[in-house]
């Protein structure tokens, strides 16, 4: 399989910068069978089955943006720069791996004050990671990072305007609850109050996992042989709960339906021995066409980039030749793509 496989042209003006209001109000793509149908997210009662379960990602996407001010005395006296971080992940020694624009100008030990409140010293850098140590820990840490930072919207919308207020509501699913993802499960972001009610009273059921999403999720595909790509490694469990919901479900002859890649990759990581388990630790699975599906019946997601390893997913469980049918149905009926935009629910054969 080649890179360029997973290659299409996408309009510019169908990326979207902002999520439709209310959330369920956005399109929804349904691919089943051999049929495309055009409708909207609070439709999706209407193609769900009583029995069928719906397994959500409930991790809460931090506000990962810092921008701060670096601080040290040099030869010349106090000397003072500005400095952009992202948070990426907690270590185990108390620190947080980021990156830093611009990283070559910081020195370990060097103070970085992002407010009155929240202050970081360089630790070290190792492979072009910078690894912080702040000086707030626990609940502390967190009320201050939610009042400092930004939230990390995708390169694709970063690249057209900041963050602001609205994000920090825009892009957190309704359910978030485990703080740890630098990027949300963006599937689940067409979802509000009035859908969920509508899907109970549909008999459809749901199961809470958490995978905290990292910024590697927008690395980009170098290799053109696709099964030589090495996948990121993100952290997620499958409580005993949750896999005996499933394990139910599939026994009563009901439906198991991630809403997004995230809530997929991990279910599947869960299931490697042909059935769910519960299941805790990072997960590096990659899914690309050839690959075998253990619980997944269907999924619901949103729009994925170009020569992606999300794209490469999608094609693994509906078939390369039908992915690209629905994507080029959905630019020409200019359904808007990545993180805000519309979704598709897709139902293999």
């Amino acid at each position: 399989m080649k890179l360029s496989d997973f290659d299409f042209h996408l309009p510019e003006d169908l990326i979207a910068t902002r999520p439709a209001t209310p959330r369920s109000s956005a399109r929804l793509l349904v691919a089943h069978g051999n049929a495309i149908s055009d409708a909207h997210v609070f439709d999706l009662p209407g193609w769900l089955r009583a029995g069928d379960r719906l397994v959500l990602n409930d991790t809460r996407v931090i506000p990962a943006r810092l921008n701060g001010r670096r601080h040290r005395n040099s030869a010349q006296g106090p000397v003072s720069a500005a400095i952009k971080a992202t948070l990426l992940e907690p270590q185990a020694d108390g620190t947080w791996t980021a990156l830093i624009k611009p990283l070559k100008k910081v020195k370990p030990g060097e103070d970085i004050r992002f407010s009155d409140d929240l202050s970081a010293t360089l630790d070290r850098v190792e492979e072009g990671q910078a690894y912080l140590r702040f000086n707030l820990t626990g609940e502390d840490f967190d009320a201050a990072l939610e009042l400092a930072g930004a939230m990390p919207l995708p390169p694709y919308i970063a690249a057209k305007r900041p963050a602001d207020e609205q994000d920090k509501t825009d892009y957190q699913t309704i359910w978030a609850r485990n703080s740890g993802a630098v990027a949300a499960p963006t599937a689940s972001l067409h979802f509000d109050t009035a859908l969920m009610q509508a899907l109970k009273a549909r008999g459809v059921e749901f199961s809470h996992v958490t995978l905290h999403v990292g910024a590697g999720t927008f690395l980009p595909v170098k290799v053109e042989d696709v099964t030589t790509h090495k996948m990121h490694a993100e952290w997620g469990r499958v409580s005993e709960e949750a896999a005996q919901q499933i394990r139910a479900t599939k026994a009563a002859g009901g439906r198991v339906i991630p809403v997004g890649t995230t809530a997929l990759r991990l279910i599947e990581s869960a299931a490697r021995s042909g059935e769910i388990a519960p299941w805790e630790g990072e997960t590096d699975i990659f899914i690309y066409p050839g690959f075998q599906f253990h619980v997944t019946d269907a999924l619901m997601t949103n729009f994925h980039l170009p020569k992606s390893t999300l794209l490469m997913l999608v094609s693994a469980l509906m078939g390369q030749d039908r992915i690209h049918d629905v994507y080029a149905h959905a630019i020409e009926q200019k359904y808007r793509f990545f993180s805000y935009g519309d979704a598709s629910l897709l139902i293999p054969e």
